[in-house]
């Protein structure tokens, strides 16, 4: 090794020496400092941030504070609050009370489930809002936005009270109590202190999605409307039919109550005395299949009756004509029994009669077989005068062969003879209509009284699963326009036995051209329009049919043809010595002016072809 190569080994190893001395130092130490670093920066964090985060959720709680006390003023307190409900409930119904506004959440009906299966609520909190607003000191306040304290009042066998303390010397109560055996909760609203319930009117407004509990969503909001009975006692009502549109009113008058009406349920509010003119309702419908309507109902009750308290009902339950008729005046008319004369019949005859039965017989398809049978029977006096005027037709048959032979397509003259020897005869020729003109509100009401009879809601029998709507014995895989999607077979029956009923007829019938026709066009057109009706209805007609075509011969033996004619002929040879009725001298003036006029007409059209 010569000198210069162990001058560079000996200045290398003291580089190295170097380099280890001065950058190795106490490795314990060097890992420590990084960790004291970061506890020492964790603990300057939190005793720097802490102060500042707890400053600002007392200063946003503060400032909440200030805008609840700005806007509800001595009710600010009872906006806060924790939720608890109470259940009042008997055999008919369950409804479920909230401490939140003192309001109902759910109604539940316990003795009906929807079209498939499920429970029954006419109320629940995604479904129907009611607000009630008073102005305090001018601030409108909503009691649904308060918490009230539920308390147990000793008078009240299945009811509730909600009391709401201010602080300032006046408390706000409100009690419901649930009738034993009805649909109806007793509510009332009532204030401790000077003006506790406000000075201004108090504004009730109700929203109310209303449920589907129909298979049939289109009857279902074809069947839907607002029914409202004023102070005046007038029952009116809007909203029925609208389907695809929005509809609105403005009530002018006082309204003693207003219900939605759906086709076998209503939900209403009732006053104890009125409200104030200007109720506003609002119908829509929406794009979803699980709701009917949507309704909002805006109401005002008097200002000059808050000093009192303020006394509502609440109705929540079926159209059945029995239940709604011990409600309040004008109630039960929610259920659809016609008009004048037709629902006379359905209320004084069809209804007891069919509530009779119900008694008796589980089977609502051997009620409607008894119910007509019944019907027949009283109406028996009415049918034979009606089959007693055909017979004398059918004796007069040949005569009436010969006038048309004669008068060949001469109509009028030949009409005008066939009066001539009705005269001779005796025959009044509209005494055979009478009696199915007197038949004719019983009909009428059958058609108001299947429909809209809830007793008949889901009820079996046969072939059918529900006799208030109808039996699809065939589904079509499309619609046809007023005929539906669906082939009922009662609907069928009943067209075949009315066409059958009136080919009968028509072997004992003289009438001719194209009144002859009708008869078969009739049935037809019926069996369009009835196809979609409840299964009751058409099932009623097709055995009304079948009772009428057997009751027929049965009459038919007590009439004796001969007897029959040998009156005739008596009539026709005392012919000239009777004097015309009225009606008959009537007529013949009628026929020889409208005579005259044609044959002034003829002559017109012979002049103008000279």
């Amino acid at each position: 090794m010569d000198k210069n190569q162990a001058v560079g080994l000996l200045l290398m190893s003291l580089l190295l020496a170097a380099y280890f001395w001065f950058f190795s130092g106490n490795p314990e130490q060097q890992v420590q400092q990084p960790e004291q670093a970061q506890t020492e920066l964790t603990e300057d964090s939190t005793t720097t941030t802490a102060p500042e985060e707890t400053q600002l959720s007392e200063e946003d709680d503060s400032l909440r504070r200030q805008r609840m006390s700005s806007r509800y003023g001595n009710f600010a307190a009872a906006t806060e609050g924790t939720e608890a409900e109470t259940v009042l409930e008997n055999e008919l119904v369950k409804v479920t009370l909230s401490n939140k506004g003192g309001s109902i959440n759910r109604v539940q009906l316990k003795n009906y489930t929807t079209w498939d299966d499920k429970p029954l609520y006419l109320v629940t909190p995604e479904s129907s809002k009611m607000s009630m607003v008073m102005n305090q000191n001018g601030r409108q306040i909503d009691l649904r936005d308060l918490y009230f304290e539920p308390t147990e009042v000793d008078s009240l066998q299945n009811g509730i009270a909600y009391v709401l303390n201010t602080g300032d010397g006046k408390t706000i109560t409100q009690v419901y109590s649930l009738q034993e055996d009805g649909y109806v909760i007793n509510y009332s609203l009532m204030g401790e202190g000077a003006a506790a319930l406000g000075t201004s009117p108090l504004q009730i407004s109700w929203m109310d999605e209303l449920g589907r509990y129909e298979r049939r969503i289109e009857e279902s909001r074809q069947k839907m409307k607002v029914n409202y009975y004023t102070a005046e006692g007038d029952f009116e009502d809007f909203g029925e039919n609208v389907v695809d549109d929005e509809v609105s009113e403005m009530l002018d008058e006082p309204v003693k109550w207003i219900g939605l009406k759906q086709k076998f349920f209503t939900s209403a509010i009732i006053a104890e005395k009125a409200f104030a003119p200007g109720t506003q309702v609002d119908l829509s419908i929406p794009s979803s299949n699980d709701v009917v309507k949507t309704a909002e109902v805006k109401l005002t009750y008097p200002a000059d009756q808050l000093n009192a308290p303020v006394n509502f009902d609440f109705y929540y339950g079926p159209n059945n004509y029995q239940v709604l008729k011990k409600v309040t005046d004008g109630f039960s008319e929610n259920v659809d029994l016609g008009w004048g004369i037709i629902s006379w019949f359905n209320k004084f005859l069809i209804i007891p009669i069919f509530q009779f039965l119900e008694n008796y017989i589980g089977s609502y398809g051997i009620i409607i077989i008894i119910l007509v049978v019944i019907i027949k029977i009283l109406l028996l006096p009415l049918s034979y005068k009606s089959y007693i005027s055909m017979a004398k037709t059918k004796v007069l048959k040949p005569e009436l062969d010969e006038l048309k032979e004669k008068y060949g397509d001469d109509m009028q003259k030949q009409q005008q003879e066939q009066m001539k020897l009705y005269q001779k005869v005796g025959i009044n020729p509209i005494s055979g209509c009478i009696p199915m003109l007197l038949q004719l509100p019983i009909l009428l009401a059958m058609f108001n009284f299947f429909p809209n009879s809830i007793e008949l809601r889901q009820e079996p029998f046969l072939w059918a699963n529900d006799l208030s709507t109808y039996d699809a014995l065939i589904q079509l895989p499309f619609d046809i326009p007023m005929f539906g999607s669906h082939l009922s077979l009662f609907a069928l029956l009943m067209t075949a036995s009315t066409l059958l009923y009136t080919y009968t007829n028509q072997q004992m019938s003289t009438v001719q051209g194209p009144m002859k026709n009708i008869g078969y066009i009739m049935p037809v057109v019926f069996f369009f329009v009835l196809n979609s009706f409840a299964a009751g209805l058409t099932f009623y007609y097709f055995v009304s049919n079948v009772v009428t075509m057997i009751q027929q011969p049965l009459i038919r033996k007590f009439v004796d043809d001969d007897k029959i004619r040998a009156i005739l002929e008596e009539n026709k040879r005392k012919a000239g010595t009777k004097k015309k009725s009225g009606f008959q001298a009537r007529l013949e003036d009628a026929m020889k002016k409208a005579e005259e006029t044609r044959r002034q007409q003829q002559d017109d059209k012979k002049k103008r072809k000279r």
